[in-house]
């Protein structure tokens, strides 16, 4: 017999109540209980970065953390950067303007820590946001475009 524990997350603003069992992933969490997919599945070992969202305004990997530790808390997945009226997130209309992406899989993941670096402060230089977007893989080498779309941002948000 499997042991779900019950569960009320706060994603997007939405209040969410799950049964799920207890080592379920807030990112499997997100992806097959409550169909939101635009937080990508890559390593599913906290090394590329694809799972990344905000809980409390803090960039954490969807993948290493359990949905438990998400109850009570609030969590921002790319789906919940858009505004009220739906328009683009600036950072993720930097993205489209300096073309930050190829295949698109890891786009989520590098938008949203993109945002917590900005909010953060860590854009001072090109290697300063290098450094902080680090953890965020991208195979198809698009990382200069990311920097540049950091950047200006960041830029725009001063």
């Amino acid at each position: 017999m499997t042991r779900t524990i019950n569960l009320r997350l706060d994603i997007n603003g939405t209040s969410h109540a799950l049964a799920v069992e207890p080592r379920v992933t807030l990112l499997d969490a997100l992806r097959e209980h409550l169909v939101l997919t635009g937080t990508k599945k890559g390593c599913d070992q906290g090394q590329c970065g694809a799972c990344t969202v905000h809980i409390d305004g803090k960039r954490v990997l969807a993948c290493l953390t359990l949905a438990a530790q998400a109850e009570g808390r609030q969590v921002t997945t790319i789906e919940g950067l858009a505004g009220a009226d739906g328009g683009l997130h600036p950072v993720q209309a930097a993205f489209l303007e300096h073309d930050a992406f190829q295949c698109g899989y890891c786009t989520p993941g590098q938008i949203m820590s993109a945002v917590a670096c900005i909010r953060e402060g860590h854009t001072g230089s090109d290697s300063e946001i290098r450094e902080y977007m680090s953890g965020n893989l991208c195979r198809c080498g698009a990382h200069n475009s990311i920097v540049a779309a950091v950047r200006e941002a960041a830029e725009m948000a001063r």
